[in-house]
């Protein structure tokens, strides 16, 4: 275990079949650190247990166990975009979650001036750029202050300044303390960014321990291919 603390959700025995097929199979470990990003090769289950911790999907086998209910939001690989304005994208987040609408579009503001954007507010989102959209998405979520901000390969698709950008924006949710559990291809991003690492292959937990033991010494063959594979 990287990180000695209390576990701020316990999974135990969680399991995912679809079609007969099994996608995440008996997952059990505890998450502690405040920044945990989720590591391996393509089709391993990452995203798919990403989304069975958000509640996108629903187990068939095992539980999470929250010892508090924590907010949370999540951003995506590709962002949806509303057909409207940037700023109205953010407004509709907070409306949804229940803020009133004479409170919204000054966090909205508020929200989009954080991430760089608040020139951009009466933009159609759907026309900014990738790295962009990517940044409305968080400021979305950002706007809502989650104790838990989940982010499934947030920079997979963009440019190397975007991916620095929304890097940035990351760490400044964290030290605001929400916790962040993240997925991502990018081995640099992950040491930059986790303080533990789950490692996943063929919807299996491998190895869960601190980022730089990770990086360092990997406990399994699998999580020793892994790197040497994903290595320039």
């Amino acid at each position: 275990m990287g990180i000695e603390a209390e576990a701020w959700l316990t999974i135990a025995g969680l399991g995912l079949t679809e079609g007969g097929t099994r996608i995440v199979e008996d997952v059990s470990l505890p998450l502690a650190a405040q920044r945990t990003v989720v590591l391996g090769p393509n089709g391993a289950g990452k995203s798919t247990l990403l989304r069975l911790i958000h509640g996108l999907l629903h187990p068939t086998a095992g539980e999470l166990h929250w010892p508090r209910a924590l907010s949370q939001a999540m951003v995506f690989q590709r962002p949806v975009m509303l057909r409207t304005t940037a700023l109205a994208n953010v407004i509709y987040g907070l409306r949804l979650k229940g803020h009133a609408a004479r409170d919204s579009e000054g966090l909205a503001h508020a929200a989009l001036a954080r991430v760089g954007l608040e020139h951009l507010a009466t933009r159609p989102a759907r026309l900014l750029s990738g790295g962009e959209q990517q940044r409305v998405a968080l400021a979305r979520a950002w706007a809502l202050e989650p104790e838990l901000l989940i982010l499934d390969e947030p920079t997979a698709s963009l440019d190397p300044a975007s991916s620095r950008e929304v890097e940035r924006i990351i760490g400044e949710i964290a030290a605001t303390g929400a916790r962040i559990l993240m997925t991502t291809h990018n081995l640099g991003q992950a040491k930059r960014l986790a303080e533990d690492i789950v490692f996943i292959d063929r919807g299996r937990i491998v190895e869960q321990t601190a980022v730089a033991q990770f990086f360092t010494l990997p406990q399994t063959e699998a999580a020793q291919r892994f790197l040497q594979e994903e290595t320039p």
